[in-house]
């Protein structure tokens, strides 16, 4: 849908919030639309910051999504904490977090439908209580709001870097170092729009990892989050070269089962938005991995 909106009526605004306004559009999505460079203001593409005045010409173009309703589909989850605010759910491996393209009928949060009615709403139909994600093969500890204002402070303390999140990886070739940091910014592939990449226009990107094991084609790493960019592990690792064991997106090369990387969130820790304490949730190192660790121990002995 094309937009042209001339201001008439109001001066000194943010265009963001005149156009959450005059739309029917949110104005968190606006924002998005801006942040993108979507939205032209007299013709030049417009930041959130900016200010309207009478007379301006605002145009841009959107599409709502499909209305689609989610429906619920019973499935087994691994619930490892839940009160009336929140769920902590261990995500298994070969789940997919939300509904996406290609990806619309078999979701955890269409087990999430299912299971409850308390769900947050504020990321819309497709994302209900969803504050954060894990890859469909990635497996681990994700956080979920039952209601818009557990939501927002959950989201904030992402966005403050005050939930912390501890993955186990395996990644390819022995590593030299026994801990590291990678701060590198990271953003869509120039070559491939369906990747992430290392690129100098990206986001900041900040990931530190420690050696816990070392096998002889391969190294079991302690990897922290210090910021949570789409598949930032992911695409670190392979920017230092070693990618994580099994990922068919990020190095297709040396992939020896259709199972994914091995990759796994088994530590979570945020302040709870009831009690203002902080909590922390731990899982075990999952099979798949047990499994690979145990078979490298008992060949190299």
């Amino acid at each position: 849908m094309e937009y042209k909106i001339e201001v008439t009526d109001m001066d000194a605004i943010r265009i963001d919030v005149y156009l959450s306004q005059k739309t029917d559009i949110s104005r968190s999505k606006i924002q998005s639309l801006l942040k993108d460079g979507k939205i032209l203001l007299n013709a030049v593409k417009a930041k959130a910051r900016d200010k309207v005045k009478i007379g301006d010409v605002i145009t841009f173009s959107y599409e709502p999504a499909r209305d689609i309703d989610i429906e619920p589909v019973k499935m087994p989850l691994d619930i490892v904490y839940e009160d009336s605010e929140l769920l902590v759910i261990n995500k298994p491996k070969g789940l997919v977090t939300h509904p996406a393209p290609g990806n619309s009928e078999y979701t955890l949060v269409h087990g999430l439908k299912a299971y409850t009615d308390s769900l947050s709403d504020i990321n819309g139909k497709f994302r209900p209580g969803i504050v954060h994600r894990l890859d469909k093969d990635t497996s681990g500890l994700l956080v979920v709001a039952k209601n818009d204002r557990a939501h927002e402070f959950l989201a904030q303390q992402l966005s403050d870097k005050r939930c912390f999140r501890r993955y186990l990886g395996i990644v390819y070739g022995v590593m030299e170092h026994d801990e590291g940091v990678i701060d590198a910014p990271i953003g869509r592939d120039k070559k491939d729009r369906q990747k992430m990449a290392v690129v100098a226009d990206g986001k900041r990107a900040i990931t530190e990892f420690n050696v816990l094991k070392r096998f002889k084609e391969s190294t079991l790493l302690d990897i922290e989050l210090k910021t949570g960019r789409t598949h930032q592990i992911r695409v670190h690792m392979k920017y230092i070269n070693h990618p994580i064991l099994n990922d068919p997106k990020y190095d297709p090369k040396h992939v020896f089962d259709q199972t994914g990387q091995y990759l796994h969130a088994y530590y979570l820790s945020f302040i709870h938005p009831l009690t203002n304490e902080r909590v922390e949730f731990e899982t075990d190192i999952p099979s798949y991995m047990l499994a690979y660790i145990k078979e490298r121990n008992h060949n190299e002995e």
